[in-house]
């Protein structure tokens, strides 16, 4: 008697080669979703690093931490890329345009109050322009700690 093969290995050959293929392609973003508001000056002194003027970074791309990212002062100096993905208005978003900014204080405790309460985190006004188009207190974000 013969034996048949059976075309079962080959296809589950392909099929686990197609999804890893299809796993490469795909992208799936690692990043949080959260809010920001802008503050301005003045910046000192932060709860960071008092009134070290070297604590900021020389593109002026910094940030205060809300509480949800705060972590008892250790998220002082993470870095974290964010990018604008939604806002009250339509358009104030610049597209596809992220930022990678500093934490260098803590928002309920800044030294000028933000433009809104309670958010993810608090931009410098250069970091804020950076990532919208026309000037609103609040925009959603996507960000996540480099």
């Amino acid at each position: 008697m013969q034996m048949k093969k059976h075309p079962r290995p080959l296809l589950l050959l392909q099929l686990v080669s197609y999804l890893f293929l299809l796993s490469q392609l795909l992208h799936f973003s690692k990043a949080d979703v959260g809010t920001a508001a802008q503050y301005s000056p003045p910046y000192l002194p932060t709860a960071c690093y008092g009134d070290d003027q070297t604590q900021f970074p020389s593109s002026n791309l910094f940030a205060a931490a809300g509480d949800g990212i705060w972590d008892n002062g250790a998220s002082c100096g993470r870095q974290y890329l964010v990018r604008c993905i939604s806002a009250s208005q339509t358009g104030t978003c610049v597209t596809d345009q992220t930022i990678q900014v500093k934490i260098v204080d803590y928002a309920p405790t800044a030294q000028s109050s933000p433009s809104a309460q309670s958010t993810t985190i608090v931009l410098s006004e250069t970091a804020f322009a950076g990532i919208t188009n026309i000037p609103v207190t609040s925009i959603n974000i996507e960000f996540q700690q480099v």
